[in-house]
Order: C-alpha cells, then sequence, then structure tokens
C-alpha cells in the first residue's frame, strides 16, 4: 500500500481521509452529501482532494468506503420491487412476525407493513424436516411459475426461504437454478447463503432485506468501481461490513444486507484505536454526524458484537423493527445530529428524529432549508464560525438561523433567542445522554468508569458537556475528529463471519461432527479472505451461541481452537459454565445438566499494520501560537455571552494546555471548551479533557 482513501457517506457530509504510507501525511475532507445519488459527491469530493493534493485517482492503491445507502433505502422505503418465495402455508410469515409487543398496554399499536408485501408473496410445494430430510420433493413447475408470474409483476429481486432450509440447502439452490433459466434478471438472495440460522422469521427478515437493499447497493457499487476504474484505479473496491471489517465489492454485492451499519462500524473502529491515548480500554464511542448520534459501548479495546440487531425501529423500541441475524457492532443510533429539526409540541422544545440532512440543510446553509436545527442553535450561541465552517469553504447565514430560530421557538415559548437556541442545545445533548445511559446503566455498567470519545462534524461540540451530565472523568477528543470516521476505514481489517445453526449436545460422542462443521465454515472463510487479496496476518475465533438444553435462547461463548479432541467436550462445556455465570451472575446451576451448542461461529480476519500517522511537534505548553482571536459564545455558567478565545486546532503543539472557556477549531469540526475545564494536547494531536482533576492532565 503506497496511497489510500477512506471514504465515509453520511446523511449529510461526505468525508475522506487521504493517507500516504510513505510520508505518513494524512489528508482530509468534507462535502455535502449528493442525496439523489452518493457517488456523485463520493465521485466529486475525491477528485477535489486529489487535485489540492496534486494526485491522481490512478495513485491509489487502496479505496475503503462506507456508506448509508442500504440504511436509507430501508428506512425511507425507496427499494425496488422485491419477491417471496416461501414454502407451501408459509406465506405471511413477515406478515405475521413474532408475538411480540414494543407497547405492551397500546390498544391501537400496529406492526408497520413489511417490506414485501402479501400480494408479491408466492408459495410452492416443498417440504424438508428439521434435520434435511426431504419430506416432500420441490414441484419444480410451481417455481417456474412463480418466476414467470413475478418477472410479470415487474419483481426485480427474490428472497427465497424454505422451510428448514439452512439445515438442507438443496431446494432453495435448485429454486435459484430454475429462476437463472426462467427469469434471469431476477436477483435471488437464498437464505441458506444469507443467514443459515434458524427462527424461521427472522431467517425471512433478513433474507427479504438482502434482496430489497440488492439492486440499490449493486447498482451503487458497480456504478462508483467504473468510475474510479475509468480515473485509472487499477485495485478492488472495499466496502465496510456491520462487523467492523471490510470486504471485496463483489462479496458485498452478494449479501449486501452487511451494509446496513456500515458507516456507524467505521466511526467505533476509529474510538478503539484510542484506547492507548485514552489511557483505558473502557470507552464511549460518541459518532454525532449531520443526521444521526451513534453511541457504543467499548469493554477492554473490543467493541461489542450482537448476533441480531433490528432496524427502522419506532423510538428505540425493541422488536418494533424488522430483525436481521447478521454480525454488528453493537451500538445505539438515534435521530440527533446536527440537522436534526427543532419544533415545538405541546409547550416543550423537541428535537428529532426528522432532520434537514444535506439538502436542504439547516437554514444557516441557505439552500433553502426553512425549519431550525441544532446546527443553527449552534451557530446562535457562538459554537460555531459563520466564516470558517468546513475551513472557510462554507459561509453560513447567521441572519436566518437566528431569524428562524426566533420565529418556529422563541416566539412561541415567550423566551428570547438565546434562550431558545440554548434549549435545543441542552435538549439534544441530554437525548444522547439518555441513549448512553441505555448502553451503559441499562446493561449494567457505571459511565463514571468510561472514557468519552465524542467525534463527527458536531460530537465536540457537544461533547465536554455531554460527558459531565454522564460523569464521565475523561474525554478524548480525536484529531481530525470530524472525519473520525473515514479514518476509521483505514484502520479496518477484512473478517469474515461464517455461521451454521446444527443443535448438537456437547458430548465426547458429538466432537467428531464439531470438527465436520468448523471444517467447512473455516473453508468458506479461508476462501473469502483469498478473493480480498491484501497482506496480514490471518487471525481466527470460533464461538457459539448456547444454552442448558430446554431453553429458548442462547447465550455467546468463545470456544477454544480445534480441531477438537478427547476430552474437549468439558472444556467446551467450562467455557459456557463461565459465560453463562459471567451474564446471569454467579448463581447455584447443576454443572452435571445436558448442555447444547445451536450456532455455531467461525470468523477469519487479516490483520495488517495500522496506518502511522506523524506526531505533533513539541510546544512550550501555551496556545498563544495557535490563538485565532476571540467571539461572542454563551455558557449558562457565565449567565450569558462572553468573549472566548479561539484556537487553530492544526497550529496547536504537543503539550500545550487550554484553559476554558474556549473554541478550538478545525476544518472539520469545532471543539468546545467550557467554563471551569482545561485539555492538554498529547503528541499525537488528540485534545483530552480530565474532568475529574480540571487539570487535563494526560
Amino acid at each position: 500500500m503506497a496511497l489510500r482513501v477512506g471514504i465515509d457517506v453520511g446523511g449529510t457530509f461526505t468525508d475522506f481521509a487521504l493517507y500516504d504510507d510513505h510520508s505518513r501525511r494524512l489528508a482530509t475532507g468534507k462535502v455535502l452529501t449528493s442525496a439523489a445519488d452518493p457517488s456523485t459527491a463520493v465521485l466529486a469530493g475525491l477528485r477535489r482532494m486529489l487535485e489540492d493534493e496534486g494526485r491522481r485517482i490512478a495513485d491509489l492503491s487502496h479505496v475503503v468506503h462506507a456508506t448509508t445507502i442500504a440504511t436509507n433505502t430501508v428506512i425511507q422505503r425507496r427499494g425496488r420491487p422485491v419477491g417471496l418465495l416461501v414454502t407451501g402455508g408459509f406465506r405471511d410469515l413477515l406478515l405475521i412476525g413474532r408475538q411480540k409487543r414494543w407497547e405492551l398496554y397500546d390498544n391501537n399499536m400496529t406492526k408497520p407493513p413489511p417490506l414485501i408485501p402479501r400480494r408479491h408473496s408466492w408459495e410452492v410445494s416443498e417440504r424438508l424436516l428439521v434435520d434435511g430430510t426431504v419430506h416432500r420433493l420441490l414441484v419444480e413447475a410451481e417455481v417456474r411459475a412463480a418466476a414467470l408470474e413475478m418477472r410479470a409483476a415487474g419483481i426485480e429481486a427474490v428472497a427465497i426461504c424454505f422451510l428448514h432450509a439452512f439445515t438442507n440447502p438443496a431446494h432453495e439452490r435448485r429454486a435459484r437454478e430454475i429462476f437463472a433459466s426462467v427469469a434471469p434478471e431476477i436477483t435471488v438472495s437464498l437464505s441458506s447463503e444469507v443467514s443459515p440460522m434458524y427462527r424461521e422469521y427472522e431467517r425471512a427478515s433478513t433474507t427479504a432485506l438482502n434482496a430489497y437493499v440488492g439492486p440499490a447497493v449493486n447498482a451503487y457499487i458497480q456504478r462508483l468501481a467504473s468510475e474510479l476504474a475509468a480515473g485509472g484505479y487499477a485495485e478492488k473496491l472495499y466496502i465496510m461490513q456491520s462487523n467492523g471489517g471490510i470486504a471485496a465489492g463483489d462479496y458485498v454485492r452478494r449479501f449486501p444486507v452487511r451494509l446496513i451499519e456500515s458507516g456507524p462500524a467505521a466511526g467505533v473502529l476509529a474510538a478503539t484505536h484510542l484506547a492507548a491515548a485514552a489511557g483505558t480500554g473502557d470507552l464511549i464511542s460518541f459518532d454525532m454526524g449531520g443526521t444521526t448520534a451513534k453511541v457504543c459501548l467499548i469493554e477492554g479495546g473490543r467493541p461489542p458484537i450482537a448476533n441480531q440487531f433490528e432496524i427502522d425501529t419506532i423510538r428505540l423500541k425493541k422488536n418494533s423493527g424488522m430483525p436481521m441475524t447478521i454480525p454488528a457492532i453493537e451500538l445505539i443510533e438515534i435521530g440527533s445530529g446536527g440537522g436534526s429539526i427543532a419544533r415545538v409540541e405541546m409547550g416543550a422544545i423537541q428535537v428529532g428524529p426528522e432532520s434537514a440532512g444535506s439538502d436542504p440543510g439547516p437554514i444557516c446553509y441557505a439552500a433553502g432549508g426553512t425549519r431550525p436545527t441544532v446546527t443553527d442553535a449552534d451557530l446562535v450561541l457562538g459554537y460555531l464560525d459563520a466564516e470558517y465552517f468546513l475551513g472557510g469553504g462554507m459561509r453560513l447565514d447567521a441572519a436566518g438561523a437566528r431569524a428562524g430560530i426566533e420565529r418556529d421557538i422563541a416566539a412561541p415559548l415567550g423566551l428570547t433567542v438565546t434562550e431558545a437556541a440554548w434549549g435545543v442545545h441542552e435538549m439534544v445533548t441530554r437525548q444522547m445522554a439518555e441513549a448512553a445511559r441505555a448502553i451503559t446503566v441499562g446493561s449494567g455498567r457505571d459511565p463514571r468508569g468510561f472514557v468519552l470519545i465524542p467525534f463527527g462534524g458536531a460530537g465536540p461540540v457537544h461533547g465536554a458537556r455531554l460527558a459531565r451530565m454522564l460523569g464521565c472523568p475523561r474525554v478524548l477528543f480525536p484529531r481530525d475528529a470530524g472525519v473520525a470516521s473515514a479514518i476509521g476505514l483505514l484502520q479496518a481489517d477484512p473478517v469474515f463471519d461464517q455461521v451454521r445453526t446444527r443443535i448438537t449436545e456437547i458430548t465426547e460422542a458429538a466432537l467428531e461432527s464439531l470438527n465436520e462443521i468448523f471444517f467447512d465454515l473455516e473453508s468458506a472463510a479461508d476462501a473469502q479472505l483469498a478473493a480480498v487479496n491484501l497482506p496480514g496476518t490471518r487471525q481466527t475465533a470460533r464461538s457459539c451461541d448456547m444454552r442448558f438444553m430446554g431453553q429458548g435462547y442462547e447465550i455467546q461463548v468463545q470456544l477454544p481452537p480445534g480441531p477438537y479432541k478427547a476430552g474437549d467436550a468439558e472444556r467446551i462445556r467450562a467455557a459456557f459454565f463461565t459465560a453463562y455465570a459471567t451474564t446471569y451472575g454467579d448463581r447455584a446451576f447443576d454443572r452435571a445438566d445436558a448442555v447444547e451448542g445451536v450456532h455455531w461461529k467461525y470468523t477469519a480476519s487479516l490483520t495488517a499494520p495500522d496506518p502511522s500517522f506523524l506526531p505533533l511537534p513539541p510546544g512550550d505548553g501555551s496556545p498563544a501560537g495557535a490563538r485565532k482571536g476571540t467571539r461572542a459564545v454563551y455558557f449558562p455558567e457565565t449567565a450569558g455571552f462572553i468573549e472566548c478565545p479561539v484556537h487553530d486546532r492544526a497550529r496547536l503543539r504537543a503539550g500545550d494546555l487550554v484553559q476554558g472557556p474556549a473554541i478550538i477549531e478545525e476544518r472539520d469540526s469545532t471543539l468546545v471548551l467550557p467554563p471551569q475545564a482545561a485539555a492538554r494536547v498529547d503528541g499525537q494531536g488528540h485534545v483530552i479533557l480530565d474532568l475529574q482533576s480540571g487539570t487535563g492532565a494526560v
């Protein structure tokens, strides 16, 4: 690798991080996202940044991309017509779902409609038993008829989900062959490949999502890859998956559902790599962009991986969204970004989840937006500089922002414009604090034992205030915080997860069967690693979702490496007992009880050296050389606006101590340091605020 770039497409901005392995120089960029076609902004922004650096697309050796296209396709219901092919009697599988209510006592609660309407669902005669035995052969004539009817109905993709196909994929594979011969223009997703796990509804939901986002993702990746190739880029285009690993574009086109949490995963990776600078591996990753805020709890330097999560939930309520059984970094995402729209409801200020996005954007963008947002409020409060937004590349309309807040917030509530703007700022920060408490206190963790890592374009504006609400002892504001997710892409490794459901009691007699399962999983993962064609050290891990026999749900257990031999059954059982006690407490349970494994998992990755960024030159401890001037900034601690020093982050040096209140500006974000706080710059350019001592000690 010589010249590599990470590109992160968000709902409002598209971020770039360009790194030269030889000079160790990092260049960054940020442009407004082109909502109609994100690749337009990607290519325009990339060309502009390369021109500024005197380079060309042909000079790139490595392009890694994170995109929200899959997520937006689902949330905005912009997918092309998709069909569902199921075993006879299961046509209403997606419509019925699970008998789980997210509002237990709400008699008016209604389920959101499934992605695939009932009229686009077809049944065929076939039946497999739970062990994979064929009970009724596939009636191929019915598959052909369904394929022809789908083609006539304009269906562009189909999700095939037959009963118990996770144990025997023969019928699903034969159905795909029939579609290829009868309706080759229809893209086929098989549940036995997308989600080879039991629980029929979750498997069907995952496969339906894969089919639904497939046409949009495939067209986007193909278009972007073609444009890069036309510019002279000769290598593969790599895409961030939800599990925090990258994969080549051809793999992602087969499993586009794995991109649902693509962008947020990159941000968490960036935060994880800051553990050494933070002095601990226990971190709260806080990524606030223009559209949403993402919060993730990192313990021991490792982000949590969930094997099932939901998309398009209602007010973050569990069981209100569409489940997906794919590995993903576990985080909370809420509609609290810089572009989140503020309004008055029932005599109180409400913020989000609706966002002004990049088009038309906040009022202050002067691009047609008419509703006040968090960014407008931050501008009115003096936290943002109207002349230095995006490093001076975009001038903000402060008068328009003030007028919008006065009209929609201040006047209805009888407040001053400043009071209304502070109310918006305070409300959105409290919303993010509640999200952070949900993943800390809600899981039995005390946020006072974690370091907060705020990043994204708006994260450093709210980071210090959020940390005080949570009681976090330390805040680390990363260098180039506004494009941290793009930097996280440069630090990502290829990671592939393989899973298979086979309910097996853990006994000595079962070890040979387990070795066969893991041999197949390892072979598939190795083939995917080989297709990536990147250097790195191969790493592997085994795990299994296990339970006491008779239980309905499982816990994830890390397994010892194989192959397994005599005596290893007890080692596997012991690993389960340890995980069970950790999850549910060290309570009494009978270690003689039967234990069974359900989902067997194998993860393979390639670990390559991370980019080594140039250190910051040492300073004399004073930030005077970085001071740009002053401006009026509002703080509740000072009961109004005060003249606040403004510092250029690019001119700060290692060891500089910045006393609050202060503003530290960089091209892609702004750091707000409140009164009675001090922060010190470390050797890598990170700004570290110690809230316990107030000294900024590193």
